[in-house]
């Protein structure tokens, strides 16, 4: 036991409990009662929040102590369990914001969402590991598709937009892992020429006097590009693998000609007032709302900007605050305003080099593993937290969609608190191991 806790990352582990505590303490501030002024009143979302960090530290010394050999043999286990969690909060969950994501008892709730995070992770480390060399080949990748995408449909019909856009993170550990080529490029790309073509979707451009509508210069340019990447080929690359790159800029191409007028018309299908395409628009410029769709996103930029350098002192907002009620979910999903309220864009950008620090630190843990199901795992988690941390932040500085996605430690709740932690516990667990870990 005593080896156990000797040889777990310190940093690891003191980051952890810093951003906790300091998430802790924002909470307090921001939905302070003076009726209720003791900060572990469990009338209070602070007081539940500490009780929810005494019960993930109780959780994490009970992982720490359980054999690595069962962990991993419990995997298949517990990814069941949490589909099957999927399930039945769709015939008896309890819809909150208009998702049914929740089991809920009296105030208290747990969004099995949350827990499908690890089981997946777990479940995609446990499958590489066991694949071994045969990662390229089409049933793997198969196989890897059914695991994360049975989740990722359940959680649809909830529907939480959110999560499932934590979950197309582990795009990122299968490329890390070379399973998926270069399709992580591919796929930016096509996000590029679809953000383009909305912007474009109303230019009209004059050549020589005649009207061209911006889609067929956008197309043109495409084109283009695909012919001098060919020429590229041509000259960078033997002429045994000519053929298969040549077909893969052609498909790729094709891809992003047909999606230029698809985004249109698709976009377009949704109906003007629509909040979706309000939302879209509002974070392309292309329109302005600020009393109605976009009034979250205005409200929080508000919030930030009133903090300037230095902001306003501890539990001295007046926008991001219980009390004033101006920007809304400021103790979840719109914390980081009373963070840079109270604290100033000095207070803003320490917190944001601390997660910068803590996903580096998990990614540096990843790659000294010697076991492929741990840096598998290391890899998952990075990739998780640090998808909630670059929408969670571009949500609240309006260049990311309102989708509801909390911020790792900080934000109020007790399923994303408690899950994360588990994410940490388990990888301290790991990474104590990795010694007597070959496979």
């Amino acid at each position: 036991m005593t080896q156990i806790f000797k040889n777990i990352d310190k940093q690891l582990l003191g980051l952890y409990f810093l951003l906790v505590l300091l998430g802790v303490f924002t909470i307090y501030s921001t939905t302070y009662d003076e009726n209720f002024p003791s900060i572990f009143s469990l009338s209070k979302s602070y007081g539940k929040q500490i009780m929810w960090f005494g019960i993930s530290c109780c959780i994490g010394v009970l992982l720490l102590l359980l054999d690595r050999e069962f962990i991993q043999k419990s995997v298949p286990i517990f990814y069941g369990f949490t589909t099957l969690l999927l399930v039945l909060v769709l015939l008896i969950g309890t819809e909150r914001n208009g998702a049914k994501a929740w089991f809920g008892v009296g105030s208290f709730g747990i969004q099995p969402a949350e827990f499908a995070k690890i089981s997946v992770s777990l479940m995609v480390a446990l499958f590489i590991a066991n694949t071994n060399t045969a990662l390229l080949k089409l049933q793997t990748k198969i196989w890897l598709s059914i695991i994360l995408f049975i989740p990722i449909l359940l959680i649809l019909k909830q529907p939480d937009l959110g999560t499932v856009l934590v979950f197309l993170g582990f795009i990122l550990v299968l490329y890390r892992e070379g399973i998926i080529g270069n399709i992580l490029l591919y796929g930016l790309l096509l996000v590029v020429v679809s953000v383009v073509s909305l912007l474009l979707k109303d230019t009209i451009n004059l050549f020589y006097g005649l009207p061209i509508h911006a889609h067929y210069t956008l197309i043109f340019t495409l084109i283009l590009i695909a012919i001098l990447v060919t020429l590229g080929v041509n000259v960078t690359t033997y002429q045994r693998y000519r053929k298969s790159k040549h077909i893969r800029v052609i498909l790729v191409t094709l891809a992003a000609i047909v999606l230029v007028p698809m985004m249109k018309y698709g976009f377009e299908k949704i109906p003007e007032n629509h909040y979706q395409r309000v939302r879209v628009e509002i974070i392309l410029g292309l329109k302005e709302d600020p009393r109605g769709v976009g009034y979250n996103s205005h409200q929080a930029l508000s919030a930030i900007g009133s903090g300037k350098f230095l902001g306003k002192g501890y539990k001295n907002a007046t926008l991001a605050n219980d009390t004033y009620s101006q920007v809304p979910e400021q103790s979840t999903d719109f914390i980081f305003c009373t963070v840079a309220e109270e604290w100033g864009f000095l207070g803003g950008f320490i917190l944001f080099s601390i997660y910068m620090v803590l996903i580096l630190k998990i990614i540096s843990i990843a790659e000294r593993q010697r076991s492929t199901f741990n840096r598998v795992f290391a890899y998952s988690i990075a990739s998780i937290f640090f998808i909630h941390f670059a929408i969670n932040i571009g949500m609240v500085l309006g260049l990311a969609p309102i989708i509801g996605i909390p911020l790792p430690f900080f934000s109020y709740g007790g399923s994303s608190l408690l899950s994360f932690s588990i994410m940490i516990f388990l990888l301290l667990k790991f990474d104590s191991d990795r010694l007597e870990s070959f496979r």
